[in-house]
């Protein structure tokens, strides 16, 4: 009897778990995967890729169906929709498919929900908030706009606002004016790469403010913005660059099944990755949540997920999720330095994060994750 395998989400973590199913289960099982953009996107990326010249658009993506197409035909299909209700007691969801906009109801086994998150502010690049062609135009768009600003403001110095802001200032800091907005009085909310991250953004010329939170927003008559602060200054900037908020995409997911946080709705899950109270439903990636969201984390769910499920499948138990043995956290801050810990107390030389990270910014992950060596 083949099973369906039904995994929302075409991204780190969904793509990993399908990896995972089909190369072991190519027979008996059919993975259907749905997802919002037709393209994977390496998003760890797009801090660099604003900058005009940096990255190519094939480099940032690739087809989904690049990566699928390598196992038989008759196990696997890709739908390019949106999940816009899940119902975990009858085991359907239903889709909305982006070409004809019309809606299915498609039954499953095994559910995943790998359907990450977005930014808060959906024109920014960060993470691809629709479809390929809307990501696609989200990058060159706000590459243009960098390319044009002459003074571009920052706000969020959480990991990818540093990233962002370092970019800028490899780039452009000797003849731009880049400003990083900190509503604390420390980088990253404390973390142990604070001080050494903020001493690498000065080398760049990058202005940091602190204490800056941002109230509001508004357009200028000169086509410029103006940035209002908590504390009532205003900051008038050519371009403004918003890095702040991460919106679990999991409106399609029951209430029952997601906390009460209305500015961070996550799935709950249980030690198994399994999703609280629902049957055969697993979870991963950002719309889990915690410890925090991040690439490192998320390939160490989706590996969970996997093997849980194969063992679902084989009428096994399922396995404890242990996460990662230590936390890492890194920042790339421009093309040659970058800044990191381990366990808040461990710090690593510019030089290996420059290695592990800031040198290719993820785009070294591209082809295991088309080519299934990921997983």
């Amino acid at each position: 009897m083949t099973e369906t395998i039904l995994i929302l989400g075409g991204s780190l973590a969904g793509l990993h778990v399908a990896h995972a199913i089909l190369k072991k289960r190519s027979k008996n099982v059919k993975v259907i995967m749905v997802s919002k953009n037709s393209h994977f996107y390496m998003n760890l990326a797009s801090v660099r890729a604003i900058v005009p010249g940096q990255i190519k658009d094939d480099e940032l993506f690739t087809p989904i169906e690049t990566a699928l197409s390598r196992y038989p035909r008759e196990s696997w299909d890709l739908i390019i929709g949106t999940a816009a209700h899940a119902d975990f007691e009858n085991k359907t969801v239903e889709i909305v498919v982006h070409d004809d906009s019309t809606t299915r109801t498609i039954s499953y086994d095994q559910l995943v929900l790998a359907t990450g998150s977005r930014s808060a502010d959906p024109s920014m690049p960060w993470k691809a908030s629709g479809s390929y062609k809307d990501a696609v135009a989200s990058v060159h768009k706000t590459a243009e706009q960098v390319q044009a600003a002459q003074h571009i403001v920052v706000a969020g110095a959480g990991g990818t606002g540093i990233e962002v802001a370092g970019e800028l200032g490899y780039e452009y800091g000797k003849t731009k004016n880049i400003v990083l907005l900190c509503s604390g009085d420390k980088l990253a909310n404390g973390h142990g790469i604070a001080t050494d991250a903020a001493n690498e953004l000065k080398k760049l010329n990058v202005a940091i403010k602190y204490g800056a939170r941002v109230q509001k927003t508004q357009p200028t008559a000169q086509g410029k913005t103006d940035v209002v602060l908590s504390d009532g200054e205003t900051i008038t900037t050519d371009l403004y660059l918003p890095t702040i908020g991460l919106i679990p995409n999991t409106e399609y997911i029951p209430t029952p099944y997601c906390n009460s946080d209305p500015n961070s709705r996550t799935v709950l899950v249980d030690d198994y990755l399994r999703v609280r109270g629902a049957e055969d439903v697993w979870a991963c990636g950002d719309i889990v949540g915690k410890p925090r969201a991040g690439f490192l984390i998320t390939q160490a769910q989706a590996k969970t997920v996997a093997k849980n499920i194969e063992a679902a499948l084989g009428g096994a138990k399922p396995s404890v999720h242990k996460g990662m043995p230590v936390d890492v956290f890194v920042c790339s801050v421009g093309r040659s330095r970058g800044v990191g810990r381990m366990n808040n107390s461990i710090k690593f030389p510019s030089l290996m994060v420059w290695a592990i990270k800031g040198r290719t910014l993820g785009l070294n992950y591209v082809e295991k994750y088309i080519g299934g060596s990921i997983a």
